[in-house]
Formats: C-alpha cells, structure tokens, sequence
C-alpha cells in the first residue's frame, strides 16, 4: 500500500525476521566439594576392608630405688580399626534424541553434578549418620556428642567464645583441632560480631577490603556448601582431621554405554538403551571410613574421649 506511514516497528517483528539468541550456557552454582574428602585424611585401600593400628595402651616409666634397685617393665598394645570400602553409583540415562537436540554438552556437564552428589553423600553419611553403610563406624556429629565434646551456641559471650571452648573440650581428651567445618554463611555470621565499643571482632588485618577470612583461629574453616549439612543438628564441628581417616577403594569412575537394559528391583525391564536409542553414563565410587580414637595420656576412658567436638544451636525457645 502506497503511503508514508509504512514503516516496520519493532512491534510487528516476529522471531523470523529476528531469532533469539540463545545462549548455550546454563546458569547454574558452581559444584560443591565434600568437606569430609577435603579435610580428612586420605588413604589408599588395596582391598575392600583395611585395618588401622590403634593404640590401645601406654607404657610406664617407674622410679629405680637405689644403685642396686630392680627396674620395672612396661607396655603397651595396639588395638585394629577396621575400615569397609562401599560401593556409591548411580546411572544417568538420556535418549540420543535430546543430547542431538539439546544445543548443549549434556555429559560433560552431569559430570561434575554427579560427583557433588556423591561428596554430599559421602558427608551427609560420615558427618551425620543419614543412610550410612552399616559397616561404617558412628558419624561425627552424633559419636562427639555421646563423648561429651559439645558446647551449645550462645553459652560464651559470642561465637567467637563458643568455639574457643569447644576446641578445649577436644584437646582434654588429648587431640590437638586443627580444621573446622561448618553450616554455610558460618563466617558471614562471625564477621557480624562486633565488641563493646561497636568494632568488628572478625575481620582480616587489612580490614573489609580484604574480603572474608578463609580461616578461624588460624586454621581452616570449610563451609559445607553441598546441601549435606543440618544446621539443625549441628552449627560447626572443631577436629583432629588427621584421625579422620576416608580410604580410596576406587576413584570416581565414569562408563557410557548404549547397550544395555535398566531394571528396577523386581528384574522388570524399564529401559532399553539399544531399542529405545538411548545411552546411559554409569559413576561409581567405593569409599570407607573410619575414626581413629587412640589412648591419650590426658583421657583413658574411650567413652569419653573423642577427637572432634560439636557447637550445637541453642534450640530454647
């Protein structure tokens, strides 16, 4: 039609004269590490059970009466902890049709997601007793507890206070904390501390610019950060993490098969990677763990004695 008020307008444009962009980029967190595998230590196992010498008991040294006094013996034993490597897999199964149709590496992206889930699950079992294996000893959250290593939040004047203590208890039993693991938002919580006179209690020398500490009292401090911590149960856990011991049976491992059927417990066949066009990546990870618990000049009593604490919330109401 002839005139002068032909003009195209962004409001009759459609996605055929002007596509969307797409962006092959998932906005997605970035993947958590376990905060057990990151701060025990770490074993290799050449078979599916270890054992752990542990002491058991101290020798004695005795005062000689005299030149021609008789000295006295001692010893001491050794006990065995035995560690369990389990087995953690799972399977993702995708039809080939939408890994064409996607736009998107959708296996090298489920890598790094799968191996989150299996740190959450390797913490939420060894830090907390949820789904653990049976062979595998008490968490530490709820074996500290039953020592007596506990001191709730909201007992010292501040937090700060607080761990100061819990750390206490731990070293009466004769362990040295050394790492700290904690709820997440933990240190933003502690640089919100302020003294009497309304100054920052926890804050780097070089003041906020710096950002925020990566420690506590001079030692590390990981905030568990992939879904595994119950901040009900817990507010953080002060140890000696170099007797918390994970033994390495195998490595995470990834296999992609399309070939293969999936079935569920019944033997029912529920899928059929060949027929249905379809692969399925397959990650497994056999893991053990263990606490080590040895004798210590300062406690005798194993009931009592345990190298980690735990600061609980304050649940009055």
């Amino acid at each position: 039609m002839a005139g002068f008020a032909n003009v195209l307008g962004r409001a009759d444009l459609t996605d055929v004269q002007v596509p969307d962009q797409v962006i092959n980029e998932v906005l997605q967190e970035a993947p958590s590490q376990s905060a057990v595998l990151s701060r025990a230590r770490t074993v290799r196992m050449s078979s599916k059970k270890t054992k752990q010498p542990v002491l058991a008991s101290l020798p004695d040294a005795y005062w000689v009466d005299g030149d021609t006094g008789l000295k006295q013996t001692t010893k001491n034993d050794w006990d065995n902890v035995t560690m369990t490597a389990e087995e953690l897999a799972v399977i993702v199964p995708i039809p080939d049709a939408v890994v064409a149709d996607s736009g998107l590496p959708l296996w090298e992206m489920i890598k790094p997601l799968l191996v989150e889930a299996i740190g959450k699950k390797v913490d939420t079992a060894s830090l907390f007793g949820v789904d653990k294996p049976a062979s595998w000893p008490t968490a530490l959250v709820p074996a500290a507890i039953a020592a007596g290593n506990v001191v709730t939040e909201g007992t010292g004047s501040d937090i700060g206070v607080d761990v100061a203590n819990l750390a206490g208890k731990v070293a009466a039993d004769g362990f040295a904390v050394n790492g700290f693991a904690s709820k997440p938002g933990l240190q933003w919580q502690m640089v919100g501390l302020r003294n009497g006179q309304g100054a920052p209690i926890y804050t780097p020398p070089q003041g906020l610019a710096a950002g925020l500490p990566s420690g506590l009292y001079g030692y590390p401090l990981n905030e568990v950060t992939n879904g595994a911590w119950d901040s009900t149960a817990a507010t953080m856990i002060a140890a000696d993490w170099s007797k918390v011991i994970v033994g390495i049976r195998q490595d995470v491992t990834f296999d992609l098969f399309s070939e293969g059927v999936i079935s569920d417990a019944s033997g029912k066949v529920i899928l059929n990677l060949m027929q249905q066009d379809s692969k399925a990546l397959r990650v497994v990870f056999r893991v053990g763990f263990q606490v080590a618990n040895p004798l210590t000049r300062l406690n005798g009593t194993e009931a009592t004695r345990y190298p980690a604490g735990v600061l609980v919330p304050d649940t009055t109401p």
